[in-house]
């Protein structure tokens, strides 16, 4: 195996899912690792760090949404990737998810080679990207795409990787009206099997974190009937 692959954690508690994963994965150019409860992953997180979690909700013990909210709570594992792997098919759970920081839900039964298809996609986006460009400002919004970090009014805000690029694909396109169908398409990809509710809660999630106060940030404004603008 390429020292330099990306590590990957499958964390399931039916060793038949994380062999299935583990084979698709490795296959694919991934090291895996693999753990069989929410413990023994964040264990392996803290010991070993990987660069994506593929993490299974239904679990004894210590469930994927625990796991979930100690990663997004600690400093140092906020930003690693995770892709929810879960039984559980209903919008509740998947707007949990979302809502805790996941960054792509899949439901099983799922196809090994769509699984291995998301984490290459969630690694595209959240990677840093090389560059040394300076922010892009929009009113009082600064937004550093090579660091992946954006400030509103000279303080911090923490996104996910998807909230991230869909605010960054607004703001380099100020005041232009886009459609949930094409935000699906630029931000999301090819991924339009989530539907254009998905893009509705990360815009209700940006909001809440981008601030109340109409002076101290850009507005994502809803355009009835037609999607959302920028309006810096």
């Amino acid at each position: 195996m390429d020292p330099s692959a990306p590590r990957v954690l499958v964390v399931d508690d039916d060793e038949a899912v994380r062999t299935l994963a583990s084979w698709q994965l490795e296959s694919d150019g991934f090291a895996v690792d693999q753990a069989g409860d929410g413990e023994e992953a964040l264990t392996a997180i803290d010991a070993d760090r990987p660069d994506l979690v593929v993490l299974d909700l239904t679990m004894p013990g210590v469930g994927g949404l625990d796991v979930l909210r100690r990663v997004r709570g600690a400093t140092a594992t906020e930003a690693l990737p995770v892709i929810v792997l879960s039984g559980r098919s209903g919008e509740t759970d998947r707007i949990v998810g979302l809502d805790l920081g996941a960054d792509d839900y899949l439901v099983k039964p799922f196809s090994p080679g769509e699984l291995a298809a998301r984490v290459r996609s969630v690694l595209r986006r959240t990677r840093p990207v090389a560059g040394t460009g300076p922010a892009v400002v929009c009113g009082h919004l600064a937004l550093d795409a090579a660091a992946r970090e954006i400030t509103v009014a000279g303080e911090p805000v923490e996104l996910t990787a998807r909230e991230f690029d869909l605010l960054a694909f607004l703001v380099a396109h100020p005041r232009q009206v886009f459609s949930r169908a094409q935000l699906l398409a630029q931000v999301w990809r090819s991924e339009g099997w989530q539907g254009e509710a998905t893009v509705t809660e990360h815009v209700h999630r940006l909001r809440g974190k981008l601030g109340l106060d109409p002076e101290a940030r850009p507005r994502i404004r809803t355009v009835r009937g037609v999607g959302y603008q920028l309006d810096p």
